[in-house]
C-alpha cells in the first residue's frame, strides 16, 4: 500500500490528548496528517478548513469513544468520508474506547479497526503496518 499523501484524522475534541498523540507518531514516521488543533489557525474559518482538508486528504482515520459517537461535526465528517470513492479501503477506525460503533454509521462495524485500547504502541503497530511501515515507540 503506498503512503498517504495525506490523512485526515477525525475526532471529538474531548479525545484531543490522544488523537494529538496519533497525529504527532505519524508525523514522526515520516506519514502526513492533518489535525484540526494544529492545522487551523486562530481566525480562519474552520468549518472552510475541514471542508478543504477533506477534500485534499486521501485517508480517514477515525478515533472512536462515546464522545466521537455523540459529535455532530464527527458524524459529518465520516459521512463525508463514507462517500468518496478515493476513500474507498482507505478509512480507519481506531478504537480508543468502547463505544456503540453504529450508532456512528451502520457501515462502520463493516471495517476492519484498529485497536488502541489495551496499548498505544500495539495499536501504532499495526497502523503503521497498514502502509508496510516499522514502529519506533517515543
Amino acid at each position: 500500500m503506498p503512503l498517504p499523501r495525506e490523512i485526515f484524522l477525525s475526532h471529538s475534541h474531548h479525545d484531543r490528548k490522544f488523537a494529538a498523540r496519533i497525529a504527532e507518531m505519524l508525523r514522526q514516521h515520516g506519514v502526513p496528517v492533518w489535525y484540526s488543533p494544529s492545522n487551523i489557525v486562530g481566525a480562519q474559518q474552520w468549518q472552510d478548513e475541514i471542508g478543504t482538508a477533506l477534500n485534499r486528504c486521501d485517508w480517514f482515520l477515525l478515533v472512536l469513544s462515546p464522545n466521537s459517537i455523540e459529535s455532530m461535526w464527527v458524524k459529518r465528517e465520516v459521512s463525508f468520508a463514507l462517500q468518496q470513492e478515493r476513500m474507498s479501503e482507505r478509512i480507519i477506525p481506531l478504537l480508543y474506547q468502547d463505544c456503540e460503533i453504529a450508532k456512528l454509521s451502520w457501515v462502520l462495524p463493516g471495517l476492519q479497526y484498529v485497536d488502541y485500547q489495551r496499548s498505544f504502541d500495539d495499536g501504532c503497530r499495526a497502523l503503521l503496518r497498514v502502509w508496510g511501515l516499522g514502529y519506533q515507540p517515543e
